[in-house]
Order: structure tokens, then sequence, then C-alpha cells
């Protein structure tokens, strides 16, 4: 197996090998903001979360996604994320399938779970590129896929179904390992202002 399970550790988030420990915690997170209401995206809700995490591991089983609870100084879960389409063969990943309670977004932690990722794909995998993908109208995640650094690939057209029957086209990002040093610089200065 390529990408393991491993804890990474910053200053204002720890991401752990994610558990049904966890549930409880993110039931909480996703009720916080009522996201799983969200049409354009896919945030469980909150008696869904065991359902959710037990379809995550099972794909880490199955050797295609590594999935992280993601906690907070205190050590509650706040969020989900994952490592997914792992294809060791071209040591390639998306990191995705991400989702925070309301209440810490736009706080710095996903700039740091971010770079956390990121710095775990690079400097320890030795991926040659990471990829994000969203829905085209997302636009507070595209924004966020944007301030990391990571660049527009283009628009995957009629990608996939969404649960409420809509069809999704999908943006999809990456950031090469040609690019990670300078998109490294700008993430530790954007958690360090």
């Amino acid at each position: 197996m390529w990408a393991k399970p491993v804890t990474l550790t910053g200053q204002k988030v720890t991401l752990a090998p994610l558990s049904q420990d966890h549930a409880v915690d993110l039931a909480k997170a996703s009720a916080d903001g009522n996201l799983s209401a969200l049409w354009y995206t896919t945030i469980p809700a909150p008696e869904a979360v065991p359902a959710e995490i037990k379809r995550r591991l099972a794909l880490q089983e199955a050797g295609s996604m590594l999935p992280f609870a993601i906690l907070d100084t205190e050590g509650q879960a706040v969020g989900m994320t994952t490592y997914m389409n792992i294809d060791a063969a071209n040591q390639r990943l998306e990191i995705g399938s991400t989702w925070y309670r309301q209440s810490v977004q736009r706080s710095g932690v996903n700039t740091e779970c971010k770079l956390l990722l990121l710095r775990h794909a690079f400097d320890t995998l030795d991926a040659i590129a990471v990829e994000f993908r969203t829905h085209v109208i997302n636009h507070q995640s595209r924004r966020a896929i944007e301030r990391l650094g990571a660049r527009l690939d283009g628009i995957l057209r009629a990608h996939m179904k969404m649960a409420n029957g809509t069809i999704r086209d999908t943006a999809a990002y990456s950031i090469t390992a040609a690019e990670w040093p300078m998109i490294q610089a700008h993430l530790q200065h954007l958690i360090q202002r």
C-alpha cells in the first residue's frame, strides 16, 4: 500500500485516521450549519455519519481512499478529509471529500489541513501530482482551492450524477511536484499571518 494510515499534526489541527470513534463529534459537526442540506456537495446528515465512516473505511480497505478525521486543538472532530482516487502506479492522488463544521470554516483550519496533506503527499509519498475536484458551482470550494495555489486543469462536463438527480460539471485542479516548493512557501505564509 502506497498511502498508509498516518497521523499528521499541525498547530491548529491534527489529521487522524478516521474511525467510528469520531462519529459523535462528526454528527455534531454536520449539524453545525445544516451542512447536509447543501445540494451541490455531499456531506452526511448527522444520523448518516456512521454509515459514511463505514463507506470511507471500506474504500480504504480496497486501497482507493485514505480517510482522516480533522481534530481541533481539543481533540474534537470538526470535519473529514481524504486522499482519494489513489493511483500508486502513477504516484497521483486527489485530496477531496473534505468538509468542516460551519463554525471553523474560514478560520485557517482548511489551509493548515491542506498544507499537512500536501506536505505528506509530496515529501513522504513522493507524489508527482495532487488533484482537487469540486462542483463547478461550488464557488466557496473553488475559491479555497485557488487560494491554495492549485491550477485549474479544466471542467469535466456532465461528469457525475448527484444524489438529487442533477448532473455535476466538475472543476478539476492540480498541484505538481515542481510547483510544490512555491505552494508550500505560500501556505506557510498564509498560516503565519
